[in-house]
C-alpha cells in the first residue's frame, strides 16, 4: 500500500457543538456581519446580519421548537433550497441537540418517503406547497411525523412565536450539554444504485474539516484586511454545502444565498453580491467558461477569447512549473501577451463575477486539468479537492503555493490516505462519519480497522498528491478483458463546449461507446454561428453535419488521453440530457449509470452493431446517431480518431 498523512494542525480542541460557533461570534465580535439577506423589494440589494442579530433568530427558533416538541436526539428533516432560513433553522436545531437530516427539494416521492421512515423524523421543514404535497402523499407511512412546516407559508414565524413562553435560557442549558460526538447530521448518499444510505456525521467531524480548511487557506479568500465573502449557492442538502455553511459561520466569512442555480440568477448574484471566493463543482466552472466563451462569438471575440486562453494556460502551466521547481517560470514573451490580454480580457472577465474574487475551491469530483490552467491564468486560482459524504466534506486540498493542476492535492493535516493494491483510495482522520443508520453490515464493510474504504480508485506521487481515477463499480470491463475507467473520458468530453453530458459504456462489448448529450445552454448560440455561415436550403444538413464533426473532434481530443484499448470507437448523441426528472441523475446531479444503460439499451445495441451508412436525423425530435461500419476494428478507430 502507498501512504501519505500530514501531523494535524494546531485548531483549538472542540468542546460543544455546532451552534456554538453562532453565539461565540455573537459574544466576541456581535457587530460582525455574518450574512447578507437579499431585499425581497430589490433583489440586488444586499442587506447585512451581524453575529448578534443571527444569534438572536436562532435563539427564538429554537425556543418555538421546544415549544413544539423537539427535543434532543430527534430528527427533523429539511427540504429545502439553499436560503437564509436553512442556515438558521440547522443552527437552531443543532443548539437543542436534534439532528439534521437534509433532503434534497427535487426528490422523489419515493426517496422522501424512504428517508425521512429509514431516519426515523418527527419533522419536516419543506420549502413550498409542491414539498407539501410530496410530503403529504407518503405521510401514511410514518407514524413519527409529527410536523410538516412550511417556510413559505410563514411557518418559522409561527414557532418563534409558539416560543415566546420558553425562556432563552432553556436553548442555553440545552446547547452545553451538546457534545462534540453527538450525531449533528444524517446525510444521505446520492442511491445511484439501491437505496440511499444515511451517514451519521457528528458535530466534531463536521468542524474538524472546516477548522483544518481555515487554519490553513483561510487567508486566500479575500484581499489583506477585507472579510471573506462568500456565495452559497451548492445545495445544503449536499455535505460540500454544508461544509461551506460550516466555513462561513465558524470563519467569519460573510455568507449570502442564492437558491436558484440558472446560470442567469448566479449570473446576476455574483454581480450584487461580489463575492471574494467561490466554492462550487466542477459543472458550474464549465458553465461560467462557456459563458464567457459564448458572450465572446456573440460580440465577434471568439478568436480573442480563444487566444487568451491559450496563454493563460500557458501562463499558468509556466508558473506551475516554477512553483514547483520543474522550470523557469514565464518568459518574458509569455509575460507580455499575458499582461496586454489581462488588460484586454482578464479583467472583464473576472468583473463579469463581481470583481473581487481571488480564489475558488472545486469539489465533488476532479476538475479538468486544462480548465483550473485557464482560471489560474487569469487571476483565479482554484484549489481543487476531495471528499465525500462519508468525510463530511473535504480530506485533500491543493497546498498553498504548491498547487499541482490536475491532482486533487494533499490529504489534511490530521487525515491518512493510502491507497490499496487494487487502486481503492482509502481513509483515516476525525472527519470519517460514525456509521450507516440502521445498516451495521454496511457499516462493517466500509470501516476496516479504523480505515474508511471509499469506493474510489486513485493515486498517490512521491510528494503525496492524490489523483482520482475513477468510481470502483464504474469500471467497465470489455469483452477483450480491458478494464476501463470512465471518469476520464467523460471529463475530457465534457471540455468540449457543445458537450453537455457524457456516459461510456462498453461493458462486455468489443470496444468503448459513448452516450453524449449537447448543451441545452450553449447549443442555442452554437445553432446560430453555424447557419449564419449557409443559405437556408441547405443550413439544416449543415448544421447537422456540423454537430457529427464537432463532437468527433471532441471525441478524438478526450482519445488522446488515454491508451488505444480505452478510447471511444463508437458514440450516439442522445436527444435530451440526463436529469433528475427524468430518472438519469440523482438529486446531487449524479449519473444513474445503471439506469442509462438501461434506458438506452436499443440504442447502445444499435450503436455497436452499427449500419453501413451514417443516418442524421433532426436534433430537435430524434437522435442522432453516428454509426461505423464494424468489418474492421481499425478502420473504426481511425474513422472516430
Amino acid at each position: 500500500m502507498h501512504n501519505f498523512g500530514l501531523p494535524p494542525s494546531a485548531t483549538p480542541v472542540m468542546t460543544g457543538g455546532l451552534a456554538d460557533s453562532v453565539f461565540e461570534t455573537a459574544l466576541g465580535n456581535p457587530g460582525l456581519p455574518q450574512i447578507a439577506r437579499r431585499s425581497h423589494d430589490s433583489p440586488g440589494t444586499w442587506t447585512q446580519v451581524s453575529a448578534a442579530q443571527l444569534r438572536d433568530e436562532v435563539v427564538d427558533l429554537a425556543r418555538g421548537l421546544i415549544a413544539s416538541g423537539i427535543r434532543p436526539g430527534n430528527r427533523v428533516a429539511i427540504m429545502s433550497r439553499t436560503r437564509y432560513e436553512w442556515t438558521v433553522l440547522s443552527c437552531a436545531l443543532w443548539s437543542l441537540g436534534a439532528e439534521i437530516v437534509p433532503l434534497y427539494p427535487n426528490s422523489s416521492h419515493e426517496q422522501v418517503a424512504w428517508i425521512l421512515k429509514d431516519a426515523d423524523c418527527v419533522g419536516v421543514l419543506v420549502e413550498d406547497e409542491q414539498g407539501v404535497m410530496t410530503v403529504g402523499s407518503v405521510c401514511a407511512g410514518l407514524p413519527r411525523l409529527r410536523h410538516v412546516w412550511q417556510l413559505d407559508s410563514g411557518s418559522l414565524d409561527e414557532l418563534v412565536e409558539r416560543g415566546r413562553p420558553v425562556p432563552a435560557a432553556t436553548v442555553d442549558s440545552l446547547r452545553r450539554i451538546v457534545l462534540p460526538d453527538s450525531t449533528a447530521v444524517i446525510a444521505y448518499t446520492s442511491g445511484t444504485s439501491g437505496h440511499p444510505r444515511g451517514c451519521a456525521l457528528s458535530h466534531r467531524s463536521l468542524a474538524s474539516t472546516c477548522d483544518t480548511l481555515l487554519d490553513g487557506w483561510r487567508h486566500t479568500a479575500a484581499s489583506p484586511g477585507e472579510q471573506p465573502a462568500v456565495l452559497a449557492f451548492l445545495p445544503f442538502s449536499h455535505v460540500y454545502g454544508l461544509m461551506v455553511q460550516g466555513l462561513c459561520l465558524r470563519g467569519g466569512l460573510l455568507m449570502g444565498h442564492e437558491p436558484d442555480l440558472r446560470a442567469e440568477s448566479l449570473a446576476a448574484a455574483f454581480r450584487s453580491f461580489r463575492p471574494t471566493y467561490l466554492y462550487a463543482v466542477p459543472s458550474v466552472f464549465e458553465k461560467i467558461y462557456k459563458s464567457f466563451l459564448t458572450a465572446a462569438e456573440r460580440t465577434g471575440r471568439g478568436t480573442l477569447f480563444e487566444r487568451a486562453a491559450r496563454t493563460a494556460q500557458d501562463y499558468a502551466e509556466a508558473a506551475e512549473q516554477q512553483r514547483l521547481g520543474t522550470g523557469p517560470g514565464p518568459g518574458f514573451d509569455l509575460k507580455l501577451q499575458h499582461a496586454l490580454y489581462e488588460r484586454a480580457v482578464y479583467r472583464k472577465l473576472r468583473d463579469s463575477l463581481g470583481g473581487r474574487i481571488c480564489g475558488a475551491v472545486s469539489g465533488g469530483s476532479p476538475l479538468n486539468r486544462e480548465l483550473t490552467l485557464f482560471y489560474a491564468g487569469i487571476g483565479i486560482m482554484v484549489h481543487d479537492g476531495y471528499g465525500l459524504t462519508e468525510t463530511s466534506g473535504g480530506i485533500t486540498a491543493q497546498p498553498v503555493g504548491r498547487e499541482k493542476f490536475g491532482t486533487v492535492g494533499r490529504p489534511l493535516p490530521g487525515t491518512d490516505i493510502q491507497v490499496a493494491e487494487d487502486g481503492e483510495i482509502l481513509v483515516r482522520g476525525p472527519s470519517v462519519f460514525q456509521g450507516y443508520v440502521n445498516d451495521i453490515p454496511g457499516t462493517r464493510a466500509s470501516l476496516r480497522d479504523g480505515w474508511l474504504a471509499t469506493g474510489d480508485l486513485g493515486r498517490l506521487d512521491s510528494e503525496g498528491y492524490l489523483s482520482i481515477t475513477g468510481r470502483k463499480k464504474d469500471t467497465i470491463v470489455t469483452s477483450s478483458g480491458k478494464s476501463v475507467a470512465p471518469s476520464v473520458l467523460e471529463e475530457r468530453l465534457r471540455v468540449h463546449p457543445l458537450i453537455h453530458q457524457a456516459v461510456i459504456v462498453g461493458e462486455n462489448r468489443p470496444c468503448v461507446g459513448a452516450l453524449i448529450t449537447l448543451d441545452p445552454d450553449y447549443l442555442p448560440h452554437w445553432r446560430t454561428m453555424v447557419a449564419a455561415q449557409a443559405d437556408a436550403p441547405s443550413r439544416e444538413a449543415r448544421e447537422q453535419n456540423a454537430v457529427l464533426q464537432e463532437v468527433t473532434r471532441a471525441v478524438a481530443a478526450a482519445n488522446s488521453f488515454v491508451s488505444r484499448s480505452e478510447s471511444i470507437r463508437v458514440f450516439r448523441i442522445l436527444p435530451e440530457p440526463f436529469d433528475p426528472a427524468n430518472g438519469l441523475l440523482t438529486p446531487s446531479m449524479k449519473l444513474r449509470r445503471d439506469v442509462i444503460v438501461r434506458r438506452y439499451a436499443t440504442e447502445i445495441d444499435a450503436m455497436y452493431q452499427s449500419s453501413a451508412r451514417t443516418r442524421v436525423k433532426s436534433l430537435s425530435d430524434e437522435p442522432v446517431s453516428w454509426e461505423e461500419h464494424e468489418e474492421n476494428e481499425d478502420d473504426v478507430f481511425r474513422r472516430v480518431r
